[in-house]
């Protein structure tokens, strides 16, 4: 073999040993490339169990032709921002929560008032067909919906300091997720104090407030069962809305078939999907208070008990009565949640 055969072939054997270590050739890259932020931790259970399957099922069906790159923990933009960041172009898609942006979503947030949802599930297919039915449509026509979602029962946790009664709650600064867990809240004369769940930890470490309202989901999620040693479980206290949700031009540079993929993975399928994500992960949440030995309270009839219904019931009558004399169709959105909530079985 002559020396100049010897180095050709030598060249190309080591021109295909770098390809080889190259994942995708410039012909095999992303046409499109997008960027989804959201408030979870990298090690949570929302992270790991729905928020990445969504953007891998995504990726496959696109044949690659879509990236999803997944910004967990505020990276970036912080809980309040993420809505409007999505909506101007900051970032292409979040996970967030409707109620971080106060008084934006006020038919939505009907959703989290007492007694509408029984839990994740149940929650997540009322709120995402209150969407496709149109009633609450009018709420995001500034970005492009794929999936809305709630967690579970929202519950009580505090350190050394056991709620049995709303008398209990007195003059205690609790952490609130939204301005309507705030009202409900202030009903049962707590102090409610608001941040997004990220701020909640260091916030209950230094003092500055003395319990949260949170799903068990959370208190793994934000390793809150490490500071908070009691729980009161309200059954049908309140439930939280969420949103997976995309930049319309993004959505729009996409050509028919990409769309269509998108399309595929959004509405009532991933909504359910997502109620069956959180409603696991309030177990876990759940036994990993139970193994470390703290006290957990159940109000017997949960928010129909009798020391709890009145106080909870004015909550409610009192936002409903306000959106209405606002113009806002609060009462029959309310009743048709309820309705869902009979037929949102499964």
């Amino acid at each position: 073999m002559s020396k100049r055969l010897t180095r050709i072939i030598a060249t190309n054997l080591i021109s295909a040993s770098l390809l080889a270590l190259v994942p995708l050739s410039s012909a095999q890259a992303a046409e499109f490339t997008i960027r989804l932020g959201h408030l979870w931790p990298a090690v949570s259970g929302p992270h790991k169990n729905l928020i990445q399957p969504w953007a891998d099922k995504i990726e496959a069906e696109s044949g690659g032709r879509i990236s999803i790159e997944v910004y967990p923990s505020g990276t970036l933009a912080k809980p309040p921002a993420q809505y409007d960041a999505v909506k101007n172009g900051i970032m292409d898609a979040t996970a967030t929560v409707q109620g971080y942006s106060a008084n934006r979503f006020p038919l939505t947030q009907i959703v989290e008032l007492p007694g509408v949802a029984k839990n994740a599930v149940n929650g997540s297919c009322i709120l995402q067909s209150l969407l496709d039915e149109k009633l609450i449509a009018a709420e995001y026509e500034d970005t492009k919906p794929i999936f809305l979602y709630t967690h579970g029962p929202g519950l009580l946790h505090t350190k050394d300091k056991l709620i049995k009664v709303p008398a209990d709650l007195s003059g205690l600064r609790i952490r609130r997720p939204t301005t309507v867990v705030a009202e409900l809240l202030t009903e049962l004369n707590a102090q409610p104090v608001g941040m997004p769940a990220p701020g909640s930890y260091p916030s209950m470490q230094r003092g500055v407030i003395d319990g949260v309202a949170f799903p068990w989901e959370a208190m793994a999620s934000f390793r809150l069962n490490e500071l908070a040693n009691t729980h009161t479980e309200v059954g049908g206290l309140y439930t939280l809305s969420f949103i997976v949700t995309m930049n319309k031009n993004t959505y729009d540079a996409l050509p028919a078939d990409l769309q269509t993929v998108i399309d595929k993975n959004s509405g009532l399928a991933w909504a359910k999907k997502a109620g069956e994500v959180f409603d696991a992960l309030d177990n876990v949440g759940k036994q990993q208070a139970i193994d470390a030995g703290h006290t957990i309270y159940t109000i017997d009839g949960g928010a129909e008990n009798p020391a709890w219904k009145p106080l909870l019931d004015k909550a409610s009558k009192t936002y409903i009565d306000a959106l209405e004399a606002n113009g806002l169709p609060a009462k029959q959105v309310y009743n048709r949640a309820k309705a869902l909530a009979e037929s949102c079985t499964s």
